[in-house]
């Protein structure tokens, strides 16, 4: 495994639609295991393979349900669930749409406001070439959302309200 460069804007890799994956191959299987490697240095919690200069329909996405919340002195770390998707899409999405904060490892150095949809469900394949099928809810939600997005050249910049620096002072350890 190897912890491949993060594209920044104004990379061009990063506007054009990514193809889909014909067949799970080795090739696609060291792409994958590239891809949560990196994803954890950067860190983040979410990857898309045009992020990593492959034009390709693969995502990963890492991430515990309530991480986002305040943790009590002592308690336990949650324990994040590991979802790799290839040639993933959107089926449903809900009607209700929340506003929340973005950032992206493509876009250093900035976070901005999106809406998102509350809920959707994912359809991919995974690693053994099985579909699968996600109903996400809540920030997993906004996670796929923003790391689909990324499959067909759209960022987050895109969809936000309104944008802003993030300073050094700003950042917390979410870990």
């Amino acid at each position: 495994m190897t912890v491949r460069k993060i594209l920044a804007v104004p990379d061009p890799v990063l506007r054009k639609r990514a193809r889909n994956v014909e067949g799970i191959t080795p090739e696609i299987r060291a792409l994958v295991d590239d891809m949560v490697e990196t994803m954890r240095a950067a860190p983040g919690v979410g990857l898309a393979a045009p992020q990593v200069g492959v034009g390709l329909r693969v995502i990963v996405v890492e991430y515990a349900e309530g991480s986002e919340e305040p943790r009590k002195e002592g308690e336990p770390p949650l324990k994040p669930e590991l979802y790799i998707l290839v040639n993933p899409e959107i089926t449903r999405r809900s009607r209700t749409k929340v506003t929340g904060d973005e950032a992206c490892l493509s876009v250093p150095g900035f976070s901005g406001e999106v809406e998102r949809h509350a809920d959707v469900v994912v359809k991919g394949h995974n690693l053994h070439g099985a579909a699968i099928r996600i109903r996400a809810k809540g920030w997993l939600a906004r996670i796929f959302q923003h790391e689909i997005d990324h499959l067909d050249g759209v960022l987050y910049v895109d969809r936000a309200s309104k944008m802003w620096e993030i300073k050094p002072e700003d950042i917390q350890d979410n870990v």
